[in-house]
């Protein structure tokens, strides 16, 4: 090894990546003919609901800013990690929006804890979508935030059309990469950044690049509109990947309270004090809606 890496080596600060909270408990779920799924689940025998997290994201990164609001309020939570992100499941086959999706409800149905609220944030919105379309008998209703029915506007098309190289670049240099996605939304990597890197390098390349490719192929305009479940909507007001104008579409399509929020897409935790009322009032607005009905 030449000196000057030896050098380099010894100048880069041994960060550990020591999560910024306690998390809920860890747990593992085996589904027969399915997999092994992992999730934190808070316990406690109050209304279960089930987080979804978003593209390049864990259940962790995205959520950790409201497991303990949500558990205070008396909610069992639980938070799984999808397919390909983080701990999530390894399939032998491509990642599949609809899997996802298949894979939440059958934990739930696993654990005996359906009918479920189901928040989405990002593409976990998407999920949560088809979760109300294709397991309706595991949903008692959806939040949904920082997401939208489709990703077919031309600007979006083109950012998912690199997909592969994104693929390529995280499974030949993940740490190169991420480290420039940092110095690209202004974070510096320190002993409070450091925890985050942790968790995208777990990640499976092949699954994130096909995710994005997902993505750019979703589109519930077809049948959202026929998808009665209680809604509500957490909308990240100064969103700079999904437009506010898009998440309002979602929310007239399925019916939806809005309960806006002035953040943007990845302030979800690091402005948790701002977003947890929101998703709270959300959260109370859909049971109400669904007491309504069965009244």
């Amino acid at each position: 090894m030449r000196r000057g890496s030896i050098t380099a080596m010894r100048r880069t600060p041994a960060y550990h990546p020591v999560p910024p909270r306690e998390m809920p408990p860890a747990r593992t779920v085996i589904v027969p003919d399915r997999g092994e799924f992992f999730l934190r689940d808070t316990g406690g025998d109050g209304p279960v609901v089930m987080l979804l997290h978003g593209w390049m994201v864990s259940a962790d990164l995205n959520w950790h800013g409201a497991y303990d609001a949500l558990a205070q309020a008396g909610y069992r939570v639980l938070a799984i990690d999808h397919r390909g992100h983080g701990r999530g499941l390894r399939a032998l086959t491509p990642f599949r929006l609809a899997d996802c999706a298949a894979d939440a409800a059958a934990v739930l149905r696993r654990l005996g804890a359906g009918p479920a609220t189901v928040a989405g944030y990002s593409m976990g919105g998407t999920i949560a979508q088809l979760m109300a379309r294709d397991h309706p008998d595991v949903v008692a209703g959806v939040v949904l935030s920082a997401t939208c029915q489709h990703f077919q506007d031309p600007e979006t098309r083109r950012v998912w059309k690199w997909m592969g190289a994104v693929g390529l670049m995280i499974g030949v240099a993940p740490r190169r990469f991420y480290s420039a996605g940092f110095k690209r939304s202004g974070i510096k990597l320190d002993e409070r950044t450091a925890w985050w890197m942790s968790e995208l390098m777990r990640h499976s390349s092949r699954d994130v690049a096909e995710a994005g490719r997902e993505l750019g192929r979703f589109d519930s305009r077809p049948w959202l509109g026929n998808v009665k479940v209680p809604a509500a909507m957490v909308l990240t007001g100064r969103d700079g990947a999904v437009a506010p104008a898009k998440q309002r579409e979602l929310a007239a399509a399925i019916r939806a309270t809005v309960f806006e929020v002035p953040i943007d897409h990845l302030d979800v935790a690091s402005r948790a004090d701002e977003y947890n009322p929101a998703l709270l009032s959300a959260l109370q607005a859909v049971s109400a809606d669904r007491a309504a009905v069965a009244a």
